[in-house]
């Protein structure tokens, strides 16, 4: 699909759908809980469906509604040798999965798509192996086999948050307490404080000990209350967010909750030092232009945000900088190349480092075609750029916002434009 986007700022409303990185945990948590669970959200997304469907390939029984995910937990019966798990291309769901299926003692094959067999899984699959699993790649199948067993979980803090999310969601079904141990300074940790919150509302107990130590007790059975709700992802707000910050009249982002524990939530401190006037309200926030000025951003806790911050400081005269995003050469797409290589379609300069990206801003960008490498973020970091194009904006490979937000095109496409009809 190709988009084209007529350049100049938007204002208006949007409605954000709701958390993927929620919706994920509370599907696994419902899944291998004691009760039917309802979870109302919005916007249903190709990940949380991945997630969903690798659950009932597992044993629970997941069905999607309009704005509802009706979760029967997982029976312990199953009649089937090897559970065949559609990952797709969805990160989250594949490293959350893998030690749940150990956990239920499940041998499952995983099926990949896209970029996602190429991502490292180090050390987290050798550790399993310690704890009593196999896993063994298949070009885009990952074979899993054998019962995770409980003990002490070791992990560098500098690898993905989701490896220690998905021990803390599996590790309370094993007969025997564990304990899981950083070795360093972790990365994205915010990721890693939403799964406790989670489990804290499915009553799972736990003991954090310091920064760096879990102690779970084993023989749990998570317990979600029957209605649940997931709160708006700050991660998709966020280009609406940075395109608000280029609009006089601004933008106004609804549904979602200001004291979030998700990372990406930082997006408001980065816009105010970078000169946006920025209004947070019971469940929205509003953004305007202010002035413009060049930023430098240590991305380690929030890489989701690095190529939308990329394209905005190219909106401010002068040198921005962002850091501590190495991680992100192992996504949909090997981001800090394709950032950089969208902002050079567009007329802007910008230099891939070795852990970031290096931004020369002008004030303006000319326009032209974006090629999307099949990358989300990179899409709809593509439209936030087009508020402050000269000339219009061409997004190539369009449909691939729907790993994240389905609606994006609409929701954005919904704001008005200046110069056009009221």
């Amino acid at each position: 699909m190709i988009k084209t986007l007529a350049p100049g700022e938007r204002y208006g409303e949007v409605r954000i759908p709701s958390s993927k990185s929620v919706v994920h945990r509370l599907l696994i948590c419902a899944a291998l809980g004691g009760n039917e669970v309802t979870i109302r959200y919005d916007g249903l997304s190709r990940d949380i469906r991945a997630t969903a469907d690798c659950l009932n390939a597992l044993g629970a029984v997941v069905q999607i509604g309009e704005n509802v995910l009706c979760v029967k937990p997982i029976d312990g019966r199953s009649d089937v040798k090897t559970a065949l798990l559609p990952s797709g291309e969805s990160g989250s769901t594949l490293r959350f999965l893998i030690p749940v299926a150990g956990a239920l003692g499940r041998r499952a094959d995983f099926i990949m798509e896209g970029r996602l067999a190429e991502r490292p899984m180090a050390p987290f699959d050798r550790l399993l192996q310690e704890h009593g699993m196999s896993l063994m790649r298949d070009g885009q199948i990952l074979h899993c086999d054998g019962q995770l067993e409980g003990g002490l979980f070791c992990l560098p803090g500098n690898i993905s948050s989701q490896y220690f999310s998905g021990l803390l969601m599996a590790l309370p079904k094993l007969g025997c307490d564990s304990r899981l141990q950083t070795e360093g300074e972790m990365e994205s940790a915010a990721y890693v404080q939403l799964t406790e919150e989670v489990l804290k509302a499915a009553e799972i107990r736990f003991d954090r000990e310091n920064t760096t130590t879990w102690t779970i007790l084993g023989k749990q059975i998570p317990r979600l209350p029957d209605t649940v709700s997931a709160e708006g992802d700050w991660s998709n707000a966020a280009f609406f967010l940075c395109a608000a910050a280029l609009s006089e009249r601004g933008i106004r982002v609804s549904g979602l909750n200001p004291a979030s524990g998700q990372g990406d939530r930082e997006i408001l401190r980065i816009l105010r030092e970078f000169g946006a006037e920025v209004s947070v309200e019971e469940k929205s926030v509003s953004v305007r232009q202010g002035c413009r000025r060049p930023i430098e951003v240590d991305a380690m806790a929030i890489p989701d945000l690095v190529p939308v911050l990329a394209v905005l400081c190219c909106s401010a005269d002068g040198t921005s900088r962002i850091t501590g995003a190495a991680r992100l050469r192992w996504k949909e797409s090997d981001r800090l190349q394709t950032t950089t290589a969208l902002i050079r379609s567009l007329g802007g300069e910008a230099e891939e480092q070795q852990d970031g990206i290096v931004i020369h801003g002008s004030g303006r960008l000319r326009g032209g075609t974006a090629e999307t490498f099949n990358d989300h973020r990179i899409a709809m970091s593509a439209a936030a750029a087009s508020v402050f194009c000269e000339e219009p904006v061409t997004v190539l490979g369009a449909e691939c916002v729907g790993k994240s937000y389905p609606a994006f095109w609409r929701d954005f496409e919904a704001l008005k434009q200046a110069g056009s009809p009221e």
